[in-house]
């Protein structure tokens, strides 16, 4: 059956539309009830494929898609910089001296708003994401209350230029496409930055006290997680050496105590945070994995139970961390830890040691090992697979993401990471093969392991975005997408133009609620120019109204690719984006309207 949309003259099918309308209300259900984004997203799409809605390959064309590409590869140059050390340095260096959540709110809208005049908002985000929950864990602050205020304060300072998110380019690809004139670099700015300082003073009061605060794993596990005894020693070459215990960030650490201090055989005891890091220091601490996983990393601390560990570089390179507990058959047993001579034996160094709960009260050299004691080892890369079966030991894991990092290669991957910068600020480069290259060549220059590579890429956000395009598609071929908009017209045409572009932008903000910002963007302008064809008005400031609802859409995880790379870090809900960011919706609607009239005149002069 075929029914004459409203508003426009194309014919539309029924039964596209009932079935469109039925797979979206299911996937909107499913992402209220907090079910997997990933799985609901390719259920969708598969199922409006099988019913015929759209074609199969226009199903899966967004995982050939460009935005998913340059996602992907994003995320490998973010866990490059990591992996090499860049990212702590910067996030020691923004962030190292603020201990309070809204000072560290406030510097990321001072930095972020400004940034959108030479880097997009995704891989600003991507960047900063393992910053921030670093971060967190450090000061004992949910991750929940920084990181979608990170995505929301990207997407506001996006708004500024052309070049500060992908939604601005599609939309100027569009205007030269249709042989209208080119948007300027700084134009959109004109009412994008008024948006920005409108939503930053939100996001600092209102919005802040909206955010969602949930526990960070280590707090949620404390009665139940396991407490190591770990002693470090510090290398004259450590970075910590000179700073007090308060300034090297050692004295509220995450699930983690410094006990004592051992100089020269001189304890410390309690340790004052005013207490200056010498060389050749003993730091004694006790506490869980995660965080020794995290001093592991800090060159020039070490191990101090192994008296011929290898600080090299190129040694410690290949080398991870991994649990094992001690059998009761075990040659260890009754022997101290000075005295076992564990590399020898296996090849590793004893790190830390847990003992049934049980707070151990001398330095690691001087404990007696027990069968069921737990010990941290620093091993080879092969380790597991070669003493997984041995009679010495019960069971042994690797630690995830123990891996030293490779702060030899720290200066590759800034200069890789300039590289795509230039590029991007260049336009001469296509955006999605610029990031692929930079991948690439982080991979090549041993910035980061190819399995290493593998890891970093989540899939589950990628899967998420790339079937976004193909729910797009279905909204569009059925018609859903045109018939909302046009009755929205319909209904506040009488009332003039500036009601029409109220409905046009409050048509495009639902729309990218429900789709991709990109999409939307694009299913928006034909729409735009017809109304403006109508009203015998300009559609400059249609088209403009279109670009910013496309990008400034806070109420749905889905409406914007840096909110679903945030969504699980967070641990946020479908909910959560809905509490803050209508009210956050409603602000840019009505700053906006407000402003393009002002900016870009209905009538064309």
């Amino acid at each position: 059956m075929i029914l004459e949309d409203v508003g426009v003259a194309q014919p539309v099918d029924v039964y596209k539309v009932v079935v469109t309308l039925g797979v979206l209300a299911g996937l909107l259900y499913g992402l209220v009830r907090d079910k997997s984004a990933d799985v609901l997203f390719m259920g969708a799409v598969v199922l409006l494929a099988a019913l015929g809605v759209i074609k199969p390959e226009e199903a899966f064309a967004g995982f050939a898609n460009a935005g998913v590409l340059v996602v992907a590869a994003l995320f490998v140059v973010a866990a490059s910089l990591s992996e090499t050390g860049v990212m702590d340095d910067l996030g020691d260096r923004l962030l190292g001296r603020i201990e309070t959540e809204g000072k560290a709110l406030f510097l990321m809208a001072v930095v972020l708003i400004p940034s959108a005049l030479v880097l997009n908002n995704t891989p600003k985000v991507a960047l900063l994401v393992p910053v921030l929950i670093a971060w967190c864990r450090k000061r004992r602050i949910s991750p929940s209350r920084l990181l979608m205020p990170l995505s929301f304060l990207s997407i506001l300072g996006g708004g500024c230029s052309l070049i500060g998110t992908s939604t601005n380019l599609v939309v100027q690809g569009l205007l030269e496409k249709s042989g209208m004139t080119p948007m300027g670099f700084l134009e959109i700015g004109w009412v994008g930055l008024p948006c920005a300082l409108v939503g930053t003073a939100y996001m600092l009061t209102l919005g802040r006290r909206l955010m969602p605060n949930r526990l960070d794993m280590i707090e949620q596990l404390e009665q139940s997680r396991r407490e190591y005894l770990v002693e470090l020693l510090v290398q004259p070459s450590c970075r910590l050496v000179g700073k007090t215990i308060a300034a090297a960030g050692l004295r509220h650490l995450p699930g983690l105590f410094l006990i004592e201090i051992d100089r020269g055989g001189e304890l410390i005891g309690p340790v004052s945070p005013d207490e200056s890091i010498h060389a050749d220091d003993r730091l004694i601490f006790t506490g869980v994995v995660s965080t020794i996983v995290d001093l592991e990393k800090i060159p020039g601390l070490v191990p101090a139970a192994d008296a011929h560990y290898d600080i090299s570089t190129r040694a410690h390179g290949g080398r991870q961390l991994c649990e094992t507990v001690i059998s009761p058959s075990s040659p260890l047993i009754d022997q101290r830890v000075r005295d076992a001579d564990f590399r020898a034996l296996y090849d590793a160094a004893i790190v830390a040691i847990h003992r049934n709960g049980v707070r151990l009260g001398t330095k690691i050299g001087d404990v007696e090992l027990r069968a069921g004691d737990t010990l941290l080892l620093q091993t080879g890369p092969n380790f597991s697979r070669a003493y997984r079966n041995n009679p010495d030991f019960y069971l042994v894991s690797e630690v995830e993401d123990s891996r030293p990092v490779r702060h030899q290669h720290a200066w590759r991957a800034v200069a890789i990471f300039a590289g795509l910068i230039v590029a991007f600020l260049s336009g001469k480069i296509d955006i999605a093969l610029a990031s692929l290259v930079a991948a690439g060549a982080m991979v090549a220059a041993g910035c980061l392991s190819s399995s290493g590579a593998r890891k970093a890429l989540d899939l589950s956000v990628l899967i998420a975005i790339a079937a976004s395009f193909g729910v797009g598609k279905a909204l569009e071929v059925s018609g859903v997408a045109r018939i909302t908009a046009g009755l929205l017209v319909e209904a506040t045409q009488p009332l003039g133009p500036i009601a029409t572009l109220a409905a046009v932008y409050l048509a495009v903000m639902i729309l990218n609620e429900l789709i991709s910002n990109n999409a939307a963007a694009a299913l928006s302008f034909p729409f735009c120019v017809e109304s403006a064809r109508i009203l015998h008005a300009s559609p400059r400031p249609f088209i403009m109204a279109a670009a910013l609802a496309a990008s400034f859409a806070f109420a749905s995880p889905i409406g914007y690719q840096t909110h679903m790379m945030v969504f699980g870090p967070g641990g946020y809900r479908f909910t959560d984006f809905m509490r803050v960011g209508i009210p956050l919706n409603i602000l840019m609607w009505i700053t906006a309207i407000t402003l393009i009239p002002w900016v870009w005149p209905f009538l064309a002069p």
